[in-house]
């Protein structure tokens, strides 16, 4: 049985064609019990990985690929959760340590002081120990190995062994068996793969000359050689493989090993600490809180008190069933900070002396009455028969979505003094990932393409004012008719299918925080944001919900 263990999703940047979904969903229609995705300097599709392969009954091994101060990569597996942190310490740390946020690199001796939990592999022929290999020779790839066992001790550096058809292959993965077998290392077969299928290698081909802003033909030396660098049946890895069949072995094992973390359940991500935490229990404090804010709301005898009390008692229920109530009441420490950031943003203007609240909750919180008592929302849902289901409910798979609003003057304050209540390590922004639209799909192809600029500048500048697919729109504009059966823009055409959906790169998202109480550089990577002095964590709001995060 062979397990992929290197492995790069769309989360690579113009380095992989397909998504972690796909990925996971074609590892299991081959019959894969596990997967491992290890995409450039980075756990960006990681969670949306996870929460997939768990769906799909696959083992889902958590993992990147790192990029050296030289230029060589390292393939890092999580083993245990304390390997998951120093993924994400090492990961933040080859981010955070750059001037140019657009190459992240780190230091060895970083991997070598934080590896504890890891299982390190040498990479790929860019990796640490081929890339000695092919420059200095046997030698000192030798050296290399046994300082590398050294560190990171026998059972935890392995060698990979890569064979994807490419000229030099067989003659390489030999000599790093000689090198391992030389130094009591063992090797492992792995694919370097970048998509699901074989038919995607052509939007790869495209997507490394994007990257490299050229085209198909003027980026031959940095573009994989062939199309073999895709999810293979299991019996070809084993054919590939059948005169090294502990190579393919080792894999499976190094899978097992693996088991001891599972990022949909061992993140071991917890809710800041609420103010007077050290006074009462969260539920206790919670309840209180909002009874003493009951009268406000509800006097005694108005219509609609009996309801209220009902309601209040049966959502506190819900929120302490799924252990919620830190979770409220570190938004109402949030809503009281944002009321102070109002106050003197404000001060002397005719928004404060109206006393105009600093933002508003809005979508399925409104339904909730804790969050009415608690500020969170000004709409009174017992009056307004507002349904609570929604948003709290027994069988609740997410932490609640309470989406609060502050306007611009407000917004940026915030987020500074966010950033100094709770301590830069355990703040950061949300990401988000831009995909490709139509009009930037038809300019960034069509020049890959080596298509004509001006037609393609007309062909994206109309395109985008229609719905339907790029091949129907080219039928419809003047001159174009019958270009879709053209090889290049048939190719344009189907290319634009495939890459819809896709990350283009990573930005920040519009309002996004999260806020933990462990050191959040321990739970998810953190990189620089395009504004100074702010970070943003690797994962968007999705995954940010599935993590459940505050």
């Amino acid at each position: 049985m062979y397990i992929e263990l290197h492995c790069h999703s769309a989360f690579s940047f113009l380095d992989g064609a397909s998504l972690p979904e796909q990925l996971a969903l074609t590892a299991s229609q081959l019959g894969y019990p596990a997967l491992a995705l290890t995409d450039h300097n980075g756990l960006y599709g990681s969670m949306a990985f996870a929460q997939e392969s768990k769906q799909l009954g696959l083992q889902a091994i958590t993992g990147a690929e790192l990029t050296l101060l030289d230029g060589s990569h390292v393939t890092l597996l999580a083993e245990t959760p304390e390997g998951y942190a120093n993924l994400c310490r090492l990961i933040t740390e080859a981010h955070l340590g750059r001037e140019d946020r657009r190459d992240p690199r780190l230091a060895f001796a970083s991997l070598e002081a934080r590896h504890a939990g890891l299982i390190v592999l040498s990479g790929c022929r860019s990796g640490l120990l081929p890339v000695v290999l092919q420059r200095e020779g046997r030698a000192a790839a030798r050296r290399l190995a046994e300082r590398c066992r050294a560190v990171f001790g026998r059972e935890n550096f392995v060698v990979e062994l890569q064979r994807n058809y490419v000229r030099g292959d067989l003659a390489l993965t030999r000599a790093l068996k000689d090198v391992a077998d030389s130094v009591r290392l063992s090797v492992v077969a792995s694919g370097n793969v970048h998509y699901h299928a074989r038919p995607r290698h052509r939007l790869h081909d495209v997507l490394v000359a994007i990257r490299h802003r050229t085209t198909l033909d003027g980026s031959h030396d940095v573009r994989h050689a062939n199309s073999e660098f895709f999810l293979r049946p299991l019996a070809e890895v084993e054919e590939l493989f059948r005169d090294c069949p502990d190579a393919v072995a080792n894999s499976l094992a190094l899978a097992e090993r693996c088991r001891g973390f599972d990022l949909t359940r061992d993140l071991g991500y917890r809710f800041p600490d609420f103010h007077g935490a050290e006074r009462a229990p969260a539920p206790r404090a919670l309840a209180e809180l909002c009874r003493a804010r009951l009268e406000g709301r509800y006097p005694a005898g108005s219509v609609h008190r009996v309801e209220a009390e009902r309601r209040l008692a049966e959502e506190l229920r819900l929120v302490e069933h799924h252990g919620l109530s830190g979770f409220f009441l570190v938004y109402h420490d949030l809503f009281d900070l944002a009321r102070e950031v109002a106050a003197d943003v404000r001060r002397g203007s005719r928004r404060a002396q109206g006393g105009l609240l600093p933002g508003r909750g809005r979508g399925s919180s409104v339904s909730s009455v804790v969050c009415y008592l608690l500020g969170l929302s000004h709409i009174d849902p017992v009056a307004t028969r507002l349904f609570i289901g929604r948003f709290l409910n027994e069988t609740l798979a997410s932490v609640p979505d309470i989406d609060l609003d502050f306007p611009r003057e407000i917004r940026e304050e915030l987020i500074r003094r966010v950033y100094k209540r709770y301590g830069d390590e355990h703040v950061g922004l949300v990401c988000a990932f831009p995909t490709y639209r139509l009009r930037s799909t038809v300019r960034e192809i069509g020049k890959a393409l080596d298509l004509p600029p001006g037609e393609i500048e007309q062909v994206a500048k109309l395109a985008d004012r229609r719905s339907g697919g790029l091949a129907d729109e080219l039928d419809q504009l003047p001159g174009f008719q019958g270009r879709r059966s053209a090889p290049l823009w048939k190719e344009l055409c189907e290319l634009a299918e495939e890459i819809a959906g896709l990350p283009r790169h990573i930005s920040q998202h519009v309002g996004g925080m999260v806020i933990s109480s462990r050191p959040l550089v321990e739970i998810v990577p953190l990189e620089r944001a395009a504004m100074e002095d702010r970070v943003v964590c690797q994962w968007d709001k999705d995954s940010c919900d599935d993590a459940r995060f505050i």
